[in-house]
């Protein structure tokens, strides 16, 4: 019974690339995308994309080759996200935001071919092209859609829209190559494959809701888990997507209520900035409540509420760059509706169940036992499924580590409800998420000891009503220096590292340490809570 060979009439790789395939033959005639005043069909979506991937090819790209892209959430972002691994190569989406050593050592770790990059980050590509100098490089000039004498534009010329994508020779192999924010030292490259960011599509359209109808707003950046699969899932939707260049409150209402958005994602920070928007930047949409998903610190109560007063209705989700972006949602169940706000929101802000599309997830001892459903035994969460990376590029010391016994070890510390809702309580490594952006303290210290008056650093996480986190610096001076104050450390900091991940607080004086040396950093936490505190009264 079970001798039956895989054929091409019973078995092809799932890949979302056959997303775009389609829909350009079913939904042909459909705006697409959105941009400005530009609105392009399925159909031209389509050409563009396969222009992409054949140019790319003619250009010398072959199959597991790197294409880095940085670029803002435009039209091309989304055609590279089709048109790279269309050509069988892998995406390297680069963070935006990112110091341009930092972006070197990614298109130099990725060992890119190529660099498709927008005008406004020319300091990065010129940082790259010196780390790497056969780089070639494809310059984006964006005026809502693309400029005729661009370099891209030109690119796209030498391609052929008539050629189909390219399949993937096995699910396995890579599309994409993200990388961290280098929590414990230089970033990592995370690998997906075409299964799993096939199957991730899949789960975000099913759990958000994704159809035809759908009016996606691009308010989460591209370059961040490839946009939780969003690119891919709206397109196999057959949804329209909204690009957006840069989060600004009135722009982002005003594209609400004029191209009738019915999904967007974004960071707690986007949340608060929509609430506290002043009224001239604010407009009211009738065409019913914006579904809009958030990850990272869970939003409180008050955000929760001032959402739901403006139009908006929040789903909380969990992930990390290892596991495609989204991994678990937490699912509103049909009672929750009837409960106080407060007690709602304690709901809504757990971290929940898999997705549909994630095997398992499980709440681990130190031992490797699951923890009990009691809502107060801390375990590290774990992830399993189709939906886990390859592993990280060039670097099986750490995906041994990262994958080991089956599982996806997040570094995250949780407990388990009696409902089987999953609830993180601490983070396991002092990582900082400050606007949906991870920022690494080991770095930040690293930076703050290079400063000729610091002795000791450290840095820890301190609440902030905007960002959910910002980086607060304890600082020793060394003996005999008192001349130094905080602006001094924070201009310091400016000259070395990305802005957000600049402390936004000083604190001078004794670390406190254990018998071992070791700095007390959960003390530092409380610490930093109580001058939010303070500065609140």
């Amino acid at each position: 019974m079970d001798d039956f060979p895989k054929t091409e009439a019973n078995y092809a790789p799932l890949t979302p690339v056959q997303f775009l395939r389609r829909a350009a033959a079913v939904h042909g005639r459909k705006t697409a995308i959105v941009h400005g005043e530009l609105r392009r069909s399925y159909a031209e979506f389509g050409a563009r994309a396969r222009a992409l991937a054949s140019a790319l090819r003619k250009a010398g790209i072959r199959r597991g080759d790197r294409v880095s892209v940085m670029l803002p959430n435009i039209p091309e972002m989304l055609e590279a996200h089709f048109g790279v691994p269309g050509a069988g190569a892998v995406l390297n989406a680069v963070n935006t935001r990112l110091d341009p050593a930092a972006v070197a050592f990614i298109v130099s770790h990725a060992e890119s071919r190529i660099l498709i990059v927008d005008r406004e980050y020319e300091a990065a590509m010129r940082a790259a092209s010196e780390a790497r100098p056969d780089l070639i490089v494809i310059m984006v000039e964006d005026d809502a859609g693309g400029a005729s004498g661009s370099d891209y534009e030109r690119f796209l010329e030498t391609g052929d829209p008539g050629e189909d994508f390219l399949d993937p020779l096995d699910e396995w192999d890579s599309i994409a190559l993200n990388y961290t924010s280098g929590t414990t030292g230089d970033p990592k490259g995370v690998l997906y494959h075409h299964r799993g960011a096939c199957l991730n599509a899949f789960g975000n359209a099913m759990t958000f809701g994704l159809s035809t109808e759908t009016s996606y707003l691009w308010t989460l950046p591209m370059f961040h888990c490839n946009g939780w699969s969003y690119p891919w899932a709206v397109t196999a939707a057959g949804g329209t997507h909204v690009c957006l260049r840069r989060i600004e409150p009135r722009k982002v209402f005003d594209l609400i209520a004029e191209e009738r958005v019915t999904h967007l994602c974004a960071a707690p920070v986007v949340l608060t900035m929509l609430q506290h928007a002043p009224a001239s930047d604010r407009r009211s949409f009738v065409h019913g409540p914006v579904r809009i998903a958030t990850g990272g610190a869970a939003p409180p109560s008050a955000v929760i509420d001032g959402m739901e007063r403006l139009g908006f209705s929040v789903t909380h989700l969990y992930g990390m760059t290892e596991c495609f972006g989204p991994s678990t949602v937490c699912v509103p169940q049909e009672d929750w509706a009837d409960l106080p706000l407060s007690e709602r929101a304690a709901l809504m802000a757990r971290q929940g169940v898999n997705l549909v599309t994630l095997a398992e997830q499980t709440v681990l001892d130190a031992e490797d036992r699951p923890v009990p459903a009691d809502g107060r035994t801390l375990g590290e969460l774990c992830l399993r499924g189709n939906t886990v990376m390859k592993g990280y590029f060039r670097n099986p010391k750490a995906t041994a580590e990262t994958l080991r016994g089956g599982k996806l070890r997040t570094g995250d510390l949780a407990v388990l409800h009696p409902d089987g809702y999953v609830e993180i309580k601490d983070r396991a490594k002092d990582v900082i998420i400050t606007g949906g952006e991870n920022v690494s303290s080991l770095e930040v210290e690293e930076i703050l000891y290079r400063h000729p008056a610091v002795m000791e650093a450290a840095v820890v996480a301190r609440p902030d009503p905007k960002w959910g986190e910002t980086p607060c610096a304890f600082v020793t001076l060394k003996p005999g220096i008192e001349n130094v104050d905080a602006a001094e450390v924070i201009a310091f900091c400016r000259g070395h590292l990305a802005g957000f991940k600049i402390p936004r607080s000083v604190v001078f004086g004794d670390l406190p340490k254990t018998s071992t040396g070791k700095i007390r950093k959960y003390v530092l936490r409380e610490r930093a809570r109580e001058l939010d505190a303070t500065a609140a009264s």
